[in-house]
């Protein structure tokens, strides 16, 4: 396992709250802003693939097809 180093960030109040609600879903506060920290830093990799987060993982293959806002809703 890589060594980890521990920093202290200061965060808004609205971040606060957001944490608070993540930890409330059973999200560790750490692990989510590891997370958090390598998508946003992903611009600065070179030639490397974009981190994924895992957060949200779908099985459908019409996520995020438009024309599904669009249909019509059977009564």
């Amino acid at each position: 396992m890589a060594r980890r180093i521990s920093t202290t960030i200061r965060l808004d109040e609205e971040d606060v709250r957001a944490l608070k609600r993540a930890r409330a879903a059973g999200h560790s506060t750490s692990e989510l802003v590891r997370k958090g920290l390598r998508v946003v830093a992903s611009r600065y990799y070179a030639r490397r693939r974009p981190p994924s987060t895992r957060l949200f993982e779908s099985t459908d293959t019409k996520l995020g097809d438009e024309s599904e806002l669009f249909r019509v809703l059977e009564d």
